[in-house]
């Protein structure tokens, strides 16, 4: 976007005329709002605004303005200051109401940190209070974290609450009723339900319960209709549309739709997965269509760690037609009103419109979510450092597919010159992996050199023998075969990538594993898994074999990542395979990864157990001969070795959630003591046999 804070007045007032003398009055206003987004001056705003007004007069009974914004968790100043701007922008444009995401002066999640922490809780009630005092005739809905009066309660500390804010005041609260505890949510943690869907009266702010409920509208009245609000996943529990599979025994939405309101508004904050456009989109329309009410959607956009908010806020019609869409992965201020026809739709990450109707079946076709994938980890890498101060990133250059995917989009996160790779070559790494490492860096113009571990690996290799030694005389459990040297080259990569962060000011470290290597615990602790964040650990290898010619062919440069990159058959050249004397293939010590990462979808995806894949036809096995047995040595290796990568899990550093289920520690919990789950399961006949064996 170009940078209009260069402009002088004159050239900057020339431009919006032109603007409005292009365009019709719609457009006009389309185009004016992202000038506001852009970068502009002071005094270009002002002029902006009293154009925008103008335009808006004819929109101006039932005027909504949207506030997608990426808020930093737990800096109530911060985000405050921005609901403070695009409040004042609604009110200097006239608009009848102005709606933020859901907890948006805290930043949502915020975890255990209004816990272990409260005075921050304190702070954001203050905050909104004096945010309220500037309020005009135009309506804001700031979400908040509300504290309850503990000392009489039974429940939890707080509410995820929404204040209806205007005329100098705090008018109404409405309360989050439906508390998610699944994937990476985990609102009951800390957050009571409301008992009751819709507004209560400010004199319940702080001191509210069952036994406080006022008789009172439910629905907001402002401007003279009425808007049934209502806190993500409030949204999420439609019987009919869920095929009575919900999760809560009440629906708030059809409460509220006991008051004939002429408006839903939802305030979420709901991180994107793969999959969850389909969904999203198909249940807004259902229940605006349902109730025959528009639905106004808010979401927030941005990263907060694991989680990445792909914004996408929305409106549908009273039949269930999209009316208008926020862009994707970016602050936007939109401006709709259902009802007089104002409404713009913004396009979805290319390829998301084709999975709306799809079917829920395992497919290599990733076309359709890659420009999602791509976006939804530069957000994260992007928000990670933004957010946390880090500046630089320094990561292996293996010449292999999962550092060199990594460096690309952090290249395109943070800026290649703030991106510096190393590779690292041992005495078995080939002149071809060191090439397109250098080519790979040349390509990017990301800083790169060439550091040898040689010489560590053997220092290091001489003094763990002479340990071992020492050892070896009191136990007797050493391994004829181990892994050690393999370890060792990969850990010693990771002492020279900490050294590098540890000796130059904001650098961090990253770890380049992907999914379906973590799975298979196919990565090395304190080697190629350790760093500050881990790009791509939520993408299986196949998905990154497609992202890696989506990137090459999509990037303004184009063809960045050698094709021999994408070529080459994945492996870490630890070790050479005795079978052909090369370095080990990482397939030949695995499966093929077409198979594994179907495994991982249908466990992830349909939560299939083992008979349950033994007895069907992979799509790998469309496509080649696999013999029983080799089926079943494939799935016995991957639960054998799923299982005892647990651990590893559960030191990952912090990484991106892009799958629709991960093994992020966030997002999925598992004992690391659980490894003796019999995956397989026993026959009620063999189970009474052991029983029988014990009498």
């Amino acid at each position: 976007m170009e940078n209009y804070d260069k402009y002088t007045a004159d050239d900057f007032e020339k431009l919006i005329n032109k603007i409005i003398s292009d365009n019709s009055k719609i457009d006009s206003i389309y185009k004016l709002s992202e000038l506001y987004d852009g970068s502009i001056k002071k005094e270009h705003i002002l002029l902006l605004e009293k154009n925008l007004k103008n335009l808006l007069e004819t929109y101006k009974n039932g005027s909504i303005g949207i506030a997608q914004i990426n808020p930093v968790a737990g800096d109530i100043e911060y985000n405050a200051k921005k609901v403070v701007k695009y409040i004042l922008h609604a009110q200097n444009i006239g608009l009848d109401i102005v709606i933020f995401p859901e907890l948006i002066l805290m930043g949502y999640p915020i975890e255990d940190t209004i816990d272990r922490h409260p005075v921050i809780v304190e702070e954001n009630v203050k905050w909104l209070k004096q945010i309220a005092k500037i309020t005009t005739s135009t309506t804001a809905l700031v979400g908040f974290v509300e504290p309850r009066k503990y000392d009489h309660l039974t429940g939890k500390k707080y509410y995820n609450s929404v204040a209806v804010i205007s005329e100098g005041k705090i008018q109404s609260v409405v309360r989050k009723s439906l508390l998610p505890t699944y994937s990476e949510f985990n609102d009951y943690r800390y957050i009571e339900p409301s008992p009751v869907a819709g507004c209560q009266p400010a004199s319940t702010l702080g001191d509210f319960d069952d036994e406080k409920i006022q008789n009172c509208p439910k629905t907001a009245v402002i401007k003279g209709k009425k808007y049934g609000i209502s806190i993500c996943e409030d949204c999420w529990n439609n019987k009919e549309f869920f095929n009575d599979t919900i999760l809560y025994s009440k629906d708030p939405i059809d409460e509220l739709s006991k008051e004939n309101p002429d408006i839903f508004i939802n305030c979420s904050a709901s991180p994107t997965r793969a999959k969850k456009e389909q969904l999203k989109h198909n249940m807004l329309s259902f229940i605006s269509k349902k109730y025959a009410t528009p639905m106004v959607y808010v979401n927030q956009v941005g990263a907060i760690d694991n989680s990445s908010f792909d914004g996408s806020s929305r409106v549908f019609d009273k039949n269930g037609n999209l009316f208008a869409r926020a862009q994707s992965f970016k602050e936007q201020f939109l401006i709709v009103n259902p009802d007089k026809g104002l409404g713009k739709i913004y396009p979805l990450t290319k390829g998301l419109e084709k999975t709306l109707t799809e079917q829920k079946i395992y497919t290599l076709e990733y076309e359709p979510d890659l420009e999602r994938t791509y976006k939804t980890i530069i957000q994260g890498i992007r928000d990670y450092f933004n957010k946390t101060g880090f500046k630089r990133a320094v990561l292996g250059l293996s010449g292999g597919l999962d550092s060199t995917v990594c460096a690309v989009l952090l290249a395109d996160a943070i800026g290649a010159e703030n991106v510096f790779g190393i590779s690292m070559p041992s005495k078995i790494t080939s002149s071809a992996s060191k090439n397109d490492a250098a080519q790979l860096a040349e390509n990017l113009k990301i800083n790169f050199t060439e550091a040898g571990i040689k010489e560590m690996v053997e220092v290091t290799n001489n003094c763990l023998q002479n340990l071992f030694s020492s050892v070896e005389k009191h136990w007797d459990c050493r391994y004829k075969q181990s892994f050690t040297m393999d370890n060792i080259q990969a850990r010693s990569r990771a002492m020279f990538l900490w050294g590098i962060s540890n000796e130059f000011e904001g650098c961090l470290p990253i770890a380049t594993s992907d999914k379906s290597e973590l799975y298979m615990g196919y990565a090395t602790i304190n080697g190629d898994m350790s760093g500050g964040f881990a790009p791509i650990a939520d993408v299986p290898k196949t998905k990154l074999f497609a992202l890696a010619r989506w990137l090459n062919e999509n990037r303004e440069i184009k063809n960045a990542i050698p094709e021999a990159v994408i070529l080459k058959k994945p492996g870490a050249e630890l070790a050479i395979n005795p079978k052909t004397g090369k370095p080990l293939i990482a397939e030949d010590a695995l499966m093929p990864y077409e198979f594994l990462d179907e495994i991982i979808w249908r466990i992830e995806n349909k939560k299939e157990h083992y008979s349950d894949m033994v007895n069907s036809e992979f799509l790998y096995e469309k496509k080649h001969t696999v013999p029983r047995e080799t089926k079943l040595e494939w799935l016995d290796k991957f639960y054998r070795r799923m299982s005892t990568a647990l651990y590893k899990w559960s030191i990952l550093p912090p990484s991106v959630i892009v799958d629709s289920r991960s093994i992020n520690k966030y997002d999925y919990k598992q004992p690391i003591t659980s490894s003796r789950i019999n995956y397989k399961g026993l026959e009620e006949k063999e189970i009474e046999e052991k029983i029988l064996a014990l009498l």
